[in-house]
């Protein structure tokens, strides 16, 4: 089993930036895939980005590319997203999620483990 906690959300202004976290226990999260998704109200869950086991590889939503940064730090157990000269378009809930599958994808049906999400909020 694989536990996944997200923690850095919050509120900022247009163009401003946050770091979120995903804190793993239970197993060792470096022999997982990781993807990041956001949810907001009334939308489909939608793929931001993805970093491949013992993170060789990164993978990024079109809408992000440039602004955001996927990264995991083995010896913390850890996935972190670098969000930079964000948008109100961003706002969300931003979600981490494992998958053993050997190479990440877009699609939430891949990924086995899901944390509860942390809000993100853009204002204008």
């Amino acid at each position: 089993q694989v536990q996944l906690v997200e923690s850095g959300g919050g509120l900022v202004q247009a163009g401003g930036s946050l770091r979120l976290s995903c804190a793993a226990s239970g197993r060792t999260l470096s022999t997982y895939a990781m993807g990041w998704f956001r949810q907001a109200p009334g939308k489909e869950r939608e793929f931001v980005a993805a970093i491949t086991r013992y993170g060789g590889n990164t993978y990024y939503a079109h809408s992000v590319k440039g602004r955001f940064t996927i990264s995991r730090d083995g010896a913390k157990n850890t996935v972190y997203l670098q969000m930079n000269s964000l948008k109100p378009d961003d706002t969300a809930v931003y979600s981490c999620a494992a998958t053993t599958a050997v190479v990440p994808t877009t699609s939430t049906h891949t990924y086995e483990y899901w944390g509860q999400g942390t809000q993100v909020t853009v204002s204008s």
